[in-house]
Parts: structure tokens; sequence; C-alpha cells
């Protein structure tokens, strides 16, 4: 997470304070995931967004993180900062925004992703007034107080657009570091108000001015998905695994895609290598029991839910993707017990489950068939 820090004392060396001031910015540390929140806000996407600073040139994998109120222990996360920063699956604001209705398509360039490119963050000048600025400023855009999560990332926004305003046309050599993540993160601000085309070309823009990191063409993805350009989509992900192949955020992404184009072999593949690499990582585990009850697997999947549920009961995706199991295979009183147990609303609106959610067809007919109480043959 990040905190308030002082600057670093003028007695440190060179290379050692430019590389805290640096610290203070990138500086975010995970918790496990605990699936129960996953849905919880009414905005929530399956797709693994990383709403964070990100770190140029890392090739280490960083696990998804997805949006809740909670740590695995169930212990109250102090911040919205931690909320974003170290929880499991995407806080995007996409509910409002249907694929069907998302507008015209946006022009697509893929990326290629150098990490041989980037900054040697050591050569950065820790009395540089600017910097300290720079750094400040996006301490306090990434650190902004949620009163209510719409206006804390519009609060967010204007803090990194005066970044952006202020540096882009400075000339030193820490600017394209720092101000392209400026452009990331007003690209996560937006996304999060549904503004989708203005943070796609922010993610463009930091792409450009950093083409040494992989967390823009991820997020881009995200975007790309919400718009339902699927194909140009995996060409993102599959850009960043290039680079970082253990990336679990990155392969359950690809598994999203693939399954928003009907490919669930694919998609389940894609989830099973996610689960694999981050066990701790409970959505890609849910995406993939789902894929499985697709795909015809339907004991194999419904086993998968139940382990999940043992580890996490108030799990809701996996809660009704078990009750419309239950119901497909003529466990009537099964279906109605998770039923009773399930308390997000929002698995009553098909249209949600249809379009954001993106269950597959076969799990939505078993599903409705449960809520409209009729037979259903599961193909």
């Amino acid at each position: 997470m990040l905190r308030s820090q002082s600057i670093p004392p003028a007695s440190k060396t060179t290379q050692n304070a430019a590389a805290d001031i640096l610290t203070m910015i990138v500086n975010l540390k995970q918790i496990k995931p605990h699936p129960s929140t996953l849905f919880k806000s009414a905005h929530a996407a399956r797709s693994c967004c990383r709403f964070r600073s990100y770190r140029p040139g890392s090739r280490k994998a960083q696990p998804a993180c997805s949006a809740g109120v909670t740590d695995v222990a169930g212990k109250p996360l102090e911040n919205r900062r931690q909320t974003l920063n170290k929880a499991a699956a995407v806080l995007l604001i996409l509910a409002a925004q249907r694929v069907e209705s998302a507008g015209a398509e946006v022009e697509y360039v893929p990326a290629t992703i150098q990490p041989n490119l980037a900054p040697k963050q050591g050569t950065f000048d820790p009395t540089d007034e600017d910097l300290r600025d720079a750094a400040a400023l996006l301490q306090r855009a990434l650190n902004a107080e949620e009163v209510q999560r719409h206006l804390a990332s519009q609060q967010e926004e204007a803090l990194l657009t005066e970044l952006i305003t202020k540096y882009e046309s400075n000339k030193s050599n820490w600017v394209p570091d720092v101000v392209g993540r400026a452009y990331g993160n007003r690209g996560n601000a937006r996304s999060r108000q549904g503004k989708l085309e203005e943070s796609f070309a922010d993610y463009n823009t930091a792409i450009r001015i950093c083409p040494w990191s992989g967390d823009p063409v991820l997020n881009r993805g995200v975007i790309l998905e919400a718009l339902g350009q699927f194909e140009d989509a995996l060409t993102d992900y599959r850009a960043v695994l290039a680079v970082q192949p253990q990336d679990p955020a990155g392969w359950n992404n690809l598994g999203n895609a693939s399954a928003g184009l009907g490919r669930w072999k694919d998609a389940k593949e894609f989830y099973g290598k996610a689960a694999s690499l981050a066990p701790e990582f409970a959505f890609s585990v849910a995406n993939k029991a789902v894929a499985m009850f697709q795909l015809g697997e339907t004991n194999e999947s419904m086993r998968e839910m139940r382990a999940l549920l043992r580890r996490y009961p108030d799990f809701p995706d996996m809660r009704a993707a078990l009750a419309a199991a239950d119901w497909s295979i003529g466990k009537l009183g099964d279906a109605e017990s998770n039923y009773q147990r399930l308390n997000d609303p929002r698995y009553r609106d098909r249209d949600w489950l249809k379009v954001n959610r993106r269950w597959p067809p076969k799990l939505l007919s078993a599903w409705e068939a449960f809520l409209d109480i009729k037979k259903v043959a599961v193909p």
C-alpha cells in the first residue's frame, strides 16, 4: 500500500535516494484475495486490471488484485488504496457500459513490450524539486480518499491530470517513467467512472511513453473486452505473457477474452494456468469451473464449485453457479438451499449475468430454468 513518506534525507547516496523516491510511488504490497468480496461492488467485472502505479521493466509476475472490503482473514482494509491494490479481480466500472451500447469500435494498434528500454531509476536526481513534486502529486492521487468510489476516482483523475499538464513537456530523464505512470493510473481512474474511450486513450499514451511496461497493455485489454473487441484483447494479453509468462492476471484475462469468443476449451486451459500460478487467486478457479460446465464436464465443474464454497462460503458467484448446476441435474432441494444462501441481487438480473459477468450459455440456461421453476435438460 502507499503511505505518506518523507523525502529521503540528503545524506543518502544519490542512487539510493532516487530509488527511495520511486519506491514511494510503487511500494504496493499484496494480500491473498477474498472471493466473497469480488462482486461486492455494483460495478465489478471479472477481468483483472492493475490499479496501481506500474513497475517499469519488472519481469516479476504481479498477481491480480480484487476489489473487496476485507482481506482473506476478514479483517477490514484500512483504505481504498489497500482495497484496490491488494485484493483480486478488477473494479473497472463496466456494469453501466453494456457491450452492445458501448459505441463504435476504437482504433487498435498492437503493442510490443520492451523491458530492455526501462530507465535506470538510480540515475534520477533526488534533489530535483520537480521530481519531488511529481512524486508527491502521484502519491496524493493514489491515496485519494474514498467518500464515494466515483468521487474518489474523479479526485484521482484531477490530480493525475495536474501532474501530466505540469510535467509532460519537462525534459528530465525521469519524466517518461513518472508521467507514464500518471497516464496509466488516470486510465484506471477513468475506467472506474465508465469513461472507456478516454481510458483507452490514456493507456495508449502510457504504452507509447513507457514501452517497457506490461501493465498499461494488460489494462487496455480489459477495456477492449468491455468494448467487445475480444480478438484485440487477446493480442494485448498475449503481448503481456510474452514478457511475463508467469503472470496469472494475463492468463486469467486471456481466458476471459477466449470465452467472449465462445472458445471455452481454450478458456478452461488459460484459467487453469492462472489458478496453477496463483492458487489463492480464487476467481480464476471459479472461471475455470463455469467453463468446465459449458464443456459438459458437469461433475468436475461442481466439485470445483463445492471446493471453493468450502473455503469461501459467501462467494456469491459460486453459490449461484452451484444452484444452477444442481437444478440442471435434478437436485432441486440442493439448488433451493444454495439459492437461499445467495445474498447478491445481481444474480437475478439475467442481462447482467449475460453481458457483464458473461456466464456461459449452458450455465445461463440452467439458471434461468431455476429462476422460472422449469425443468432443464442441459445438452
